[in-house]
């Protein structure tokens, strides 16, 4: 096995590649022969002519990106224990413990006040292109979903028809759009709307605003993501657009202000601006009296996000839920991206996800066993299918109550929205046209929610928000098989002893049971008896 887990000077996700496909110097990504009269394939090549602009993923605006890091240890070294005896939750009754039967309801919140029909949040999608173009299913397929979805950092201050007086906003256009096609197709209190801020957010008062003008009852502050230890950023490829954001307080590279900058914007010298945003600043003072002013302004539930930052840094987070009394923590472990974070950081930076969320449980026992507050946990970091949140919710339980998911789900409603333009352009491609030619014979949930919402209100879904519920669907049955073969008929039932590390090294990093210790003694008894 390969002992090299980084994959340097190369990838889809740069759009670059080796001339020698097999010969590479592992610890430099370098051809074993690089060759004068090159064009310059590989990252430090086309890094000799294009620079800064390769330290992203692109094309910019339509893609996800996510690590190709292969860390020591992942998910995959953990495997799902079912058993032949018994039921939790559930009458140990053939005919009544079967997986339709099982509860994948939360309940969370200081009052139990927030509750989900499923298990998972999509934890903060914000200012980029993708979000924006794919917003309108993410929001409606959530809501009727029953889960979570959160507007994530730079909405507003993106958004050229924000208004604003004396540096703080007024009105929007495009938050007030994503906070009401969510509210809009909510069902019976299910899910929820979290409108997440920033530096820059904070300073424009984009919280408040929402309290108070859209009727958002859920904020969550932000320290950072799993994609990189610094600001948000997009690109933006107009001048005047890149000049607004500077007149705004944003960080813009090149200077959009600079006449030398200008001209060589308009003589096609480089076609993108970078907006950046600032560091967040942790100190305990600042964050308690933040959470005072968002009680203040109306919040009814707050949430902290934080990012795969040093095991300090998760302590701190840990203790200041826990001491102001926050609703959730996220915590999102190094690897992936929804916007165009860093490529190599990406990939180098932060602590992995296995690593990160063992630090949580650990660092949560520990609060716990001393009586102290903590709020529901979630935990995030490549999750995409029901094996893998059943190890996340198991590897974190009883402390974990959500999975936070966002390019799977993103991804789905791209494929959703990518199918209804087909059909309407009657160029449905082979692979999706054995199934039918109308929405309702290509989605398989299409019978339900017409059903359920009525022929009229159904016809005016976007197919993005038929293709997430589709795919939650999916992913809801597939758990409630796995929870079913574990005989646990509830989310509160599920245990670490429901999972069992593959390999020595997983075991002692986790502190699971290796595979081959898993019931020992009771194996024991059962034979000598």
């Amino acid at each position: 096995m390969s002992t090299t887990f980084s994959r340097i000077n190369s990838s889809a996700a740069t759009l670059t590649k080796n001339r020698t496909e097999e010969s590479i110097v592992p610890h430099s990504g370098m051809c074993v022969t690089c060759v004068d009269g090159c064009i310059g394939m590989c990252e430090i090549g086309k890094s000799a002519y294009r620079g800064h602009e390769v330290i992203y993923p692109q094309p910019f605006g339509v893609i996800t990106s996510a690590g190709e890091k292969r860390y020591p240890v992942d998910y995959s070294h953990i495997n799902i224990m079912g058993t032949a005896a018994g039921a939790f939750g559930m009458e140990a009754d053939s005919d009544k413990a079967i997986f339709p039967k099982v509860n994948l309801e939360v309940v969370f919140g200081h009052d139990k006040g927030i509750k989900f029909r499923l298990p998972w949040i999509i934890p903060g999608i914000g200012s980029t292109d993708i979000a924006k173009n794919n917003w309108e299913g993410l929001a409606i397929g959530s809501a009727l979903a029953g889960t979570g979805l959160t507007i994530g950092e730079n909405v507003v201050g993106m958004d050229p028809e924000a208004t604003f007086a004396k540096g703080r906003v007024t009105d929007t256009k495009d938050l007030k759009r994503r906070v009401r096609l969510y509210q809009d197709h909510m069902r019976d209190g299910y899910g929820a709307i979290i409108v997440q801020a920033n530096v820059e957010d904070t300073r424009l008062g984009v919280q408040e605003y929402a309290i108070e003008k859209l009727g958002v009852e859920i904020v969550e502050l932000k320290w950072g993501q799993g994609a990189k230890d610094i600001g948000g950023e997009v690109k933006i490829r107009s001048l005047k657009k890149a000049q607004m954001l500077f007149e705004r307080g944003y960080i813009v590279l090149p200077n959009p202000t600079d006449p030398n900058v200008i001209k060589a914007f308009e003589r096609g010298a480089f076609k993108e601006f970078e907006r950046h945003s600032r560091l967040g600043m942790v100190t305990e003072e600042s964050f308690a009296q933040r959470v005072q002013e968002l009680r203040q302004a109306g919040a009814k539930y707050i949430f902290l996000k934080t990012g795969a930052y040093a095991p300090a840094d998760l302590a701190r987070a840990v203790k200041f839920a826990s001491k102001y009394k926050l609703d959730l923590l996220t915590v999102d472990g190094a690897g992936g991206g929804t916007g165009m974070s860093p490529w190599r950081m990406m990939n180098e930076w932060g602590v992995p996800p296995v690593e990160l969320h063992t630090l949580l449980y650990q660092y949560a026992k520990k609060l716990t066993d001393k009586k102290e507050y903590l709020p529901a946990l979630a935990v995030a970091s490549g999750f995409t299918f029901e094996d893998q949140i059943f190890k996340g919710l198991a590897m974190g339980a009883p402390f974990v109550k959500l999975v936070g998911m966002a390019r799977g789900p993103i991804a789905a409603a791209m494929v959703g929205k990518t199918i209804g333009l087909a059909i309407e352009a009657n160029q449905l491609p082979v692979y999706v046209e054995r199934f039918g030619f109308t929405r309702d014979e290509i989605f398989v949930t299409s019978g339900v929610l017409r059903q359920e919402l009525g022929n009229e209100e159904f016809e005016r879904l976007p197919t993005g928000a038929i293709g997430l519920y589709t795919y939650y669907e999916r992913l809801a049955q597939g758990l409630r098989q796995l929870m079913c073969g574990s005989r646990k008929f509830a989310l509160e039932y599920m245990t670490r002893n429901d999972l069992a590390a593959l390999t020595h090294d997983a075991a002692d990093l986790t502190g699971l049971k290796y595979i081959m210790d898993v019931d020992k003694e009771e194996a024991e008894k059962i034979l000598n008896a």
